[in-house]
């Protein structure tokens, strides 16, 4: 019985938090909507970058870790799945909302689809083969394809601050 009331109260608990959670966003202006949105695609970008940092830094002559290598690209492939989604909030006619993303994003929502696909699946390809063989040379023979599936990304739908 004491299992059943806690049950029922953290389910309490949480529809209330989703009930909040949605009239809040109910009560949002489509300014400050917008604003959430690129803060959301900030913070999953932000962690992706994370995550890829440790396997740029053994490309580049850190100490290679096949185990963080692997977990890294593992998670960078899960997040990406959240990319069309960030991605699908137009935020182009807010000009005093900072963001990298062009323009050009909101009308090629089916090439931001596959992009993204790309990096799951490239990100997936340097993980099995970390996995499979712990070879430093062979797994950064795909990293260049991990690496290139953002970069390709960003060359098309990313303002150029470089």
């Amino acid at each position: 019985m004491k299992k059943v009331l806690v049950l029922i109260s953290a389910l309490s608990v949480a529809i209330s938090g989703v009930l909040f959670v949605a009239s809040a966003q109910g009560d949002m202006t489509p300014e400050q909507r917008a604003a959430a949105a690129v803060d959301q695609r900030k913070s999953l970008f932000k962690t992706i970058r994370y995550n890829l940092g440790p396997i740029a830094g053994m490309a580049q002559g850190a100490p290679w870790d096949a185990e963080v290598a692997e977990r890294n690209a593992r998670r960078i492939a899960v997040m990406a799945t959240m990319i069309p989604e960030m991605l699908a909030v137009d935020t182009s006619d807010f000009d005093n909302i900072e963001t990298t993303a062009l323009d050009s994003i909101w009308d090629n929502q089916d090439d931001i689809a596959a992009k993204a696909q790309a990096l799951i699946d490239n990100a997936n390809a340097f993980a099995d083969v970390v996995a499979e063989t712990g070879d430093f040379a062979q797994s950064m023979a795909r990293f260049r394809a991990l690496g290139g599936s953002c970069g390709n990304c960003h060359d098309t739908y990313r303002v150029d601050n470089d």
